[in-house]
């Protein structure tokens, strides 16, 4: 999101932005600062977030309820008040949010007349499809967004993936009827003004292609910005270092100092083992660090991607990552942990630049082997530089992209015909149980007159020649 704004901001667009990730007011851009309200998620024991988040009943239920909770916050904000009300001299063109934990500002659209924009951050939202662009996507080829699998290949998980996508659409439906019924809003009562454009965190060299509206468009990558000076002492490391350097975090969420003692070791152990040297995010003092490793609690991760000695990234398979990745042509191990990122380290898997594996029961001897054949493989290098060229080939820049669709909303007032016809169809109408159910009436009735016409035509039958033989009698 927030690249989205800096784009609109800098090509001259005034952006008032309700945020917990406070980045500073600047020439046509003012925060109203949510970070008290909502505490951005950082820095979690790894343990748990695996425990719970990859759980998906547990995982879903807390977006519900994080979504309701942020929802209250940001509606209870006295400036949020005051423009509902009309109680303020600022002038809104249109709203823009991120469906996933924010939805329902789309009542302020709904309320001002105003068009709205939403900013999918995941490379997809297979249980918000239906709601933003009225279709469903098939579960036979394109895989849940909590899905294992880039794509789903043969019938096993082809059909876990149609049990996941039925699973967590009535899921997300319970949790939030239930909410509405608990805890009834304004919001609830009124149809929600749908998105005029959605900006999705995508693109389709990470992404298997797939069937999109005219008003979704892809601004994957949106975040990578131009290269800048790595710190000194970084610098020096990386080029000191004649076999390469392996670059290692598990982003900001997830705390590495609080894996489990045995995959700490494994890792420092097998990384002890190797030639390249190693720049690995940590927090905290490392016990028994290895000479060949240097440790931070920060790096700046996408200026070290860039530079051509690094051979390998070991990430989590956050989408970000995952771009700076693609972007810089860095093959990957992916360790992912929650929600979307094993399904991104599949892709990765799948386009021959990256290798999967397990967090919790990793050992010395599997991950060491997993590095070698990186670094020693051609293969991977190769791939990623492949994905690399295909990922920068584009007719225009994400934040070009962004602008562009932005104001074309804005020059046609909401680009209605963008919107797929599927918007306006209730779900029975969308699956054609109504004409599925005439269908199967009509068809019954034929067969039941052509069943009574021929029941009546061999008893009429029947009856004149028993008419007959008695007269011949």
């Amino acid at each position: 999101m927030r690249s989205v704004l800096r784009a609109l901001t800098e090509s001259g667009h005034t952006v008032t932005v309700f945020t917990p990730f406070v980045d500073g007011d600047r020439d046509g851009y003012m925060e109203v600062d949510m970070s008290e309200q909502m505490v951005p998620i950082v820095g979690v024991n790894v343990t748990y977030l695996m425990e719970t988040f990859g759980k998906k009943r547990l995982l879903l239920s807390l977006i519900a309820n994080v979504t309701r909770a942020d929802c209250n916050k940001i509606h209870e904000h006295r400036l949020m008040v005051d423009i509902m009300n009309g109680a303020t001299e600022r002038k809104f063109d249109l709203v823009i949010t991120e469906p996933f934990m924010s939805e329902c500002v789309a009542y302020v659209a709904t309320v001002l007349s105003v068009p709205m924009v939403y900013v999918v951050p995941t490379p997809i939202s297979t249980f918000l499809e239906r709601p933003l662009t009225g279709h469903i996507p098939n579960p036979g080829a394109i895989s849940h967004v909590l899905s294992s699998r880039g794509i789903p290949r043969t019938f096993t998980e082809r059909f876990a993936n149609a049990m996941l996508t039925v699973y967590c659409t009535i899921l997300i439906w319970y949790a939030e009827r239930q909410h509405q019924m608990d805890d009834p809003r304004p919001y609830d009562a009124v149809d929600l003004i749908k998105p005029s454009v959605i900006l999705s965190n995508t693109h389709f060299i990470t992404e298997p292609s797939r069937p999109l509206t005219p008003d979704v468009v892809e601004i994957g990558g949106i975040h990578l910005t131009p290269p800048e000076p790595i710190p000194k002492d970084i610098l020096e490391f990386i080029e000191d270092a004649p076999q390469g350097v392996i670059y290692f975090t598990f982003g900001s969420v997830v705390s590495m100092s609080t894996l489990p003692e045995n995959v700490q070791i494994a890792f420092r152990d097998a990384l002890a083992s190797v030639p390249q040297k190693v720049l690995w995010k940590y927090e905290g003092e490392m016990e028994d660090k290895p000479k060949n490793v240097m440790t931070r609690k920060w790096f700046p991760q996408r200026d070290i991607l860039l530079h051509p000695n690094v051979k390998l990234f070991i990430s989590h398979g956050g989408i970000s990552g995952v771009y700076e990745a693609v972007d810089a042509g860095v093959p990957v191990i992916g360790f992912p942990v929650f929600f979307d990122q094993p399904r991104n380290i599949d892709n990765l898997v799948d386009a021959g630049m990256a290798i999967c594996m397990d967090l919790l029961s990793v050992t010395k001897e599997k991950f060491l082997n997993a590095v070698l054949e990186i670094v020693n493989n051609d293969r991977y290098q190769k791939n990623a530089k492949i994905v690399s060229e295909l990922f920068k080939d584009r007719p225009m820049s994400p934040a070009k992209s962004v602008v562009y669709w932005t104001e074309y909303v804005l020059r046609y007032n909401g680009a209605a015909h963008l919107k797929s016809q599927a918007l306006n169809l209730k779900w029975y109408q969308y699956f054609l149980v109504d004409v599925i159910s005439a269908f199967l009436f009509i068809t019954f009735i034929f067969f039941f007159i052509i069943y009574f016409g021929l029941k009546m035509v061999f008893k009429y039958i029947f009856k004149y020649f028993y008419i007959v033989k008695a007269k011949r009698e």
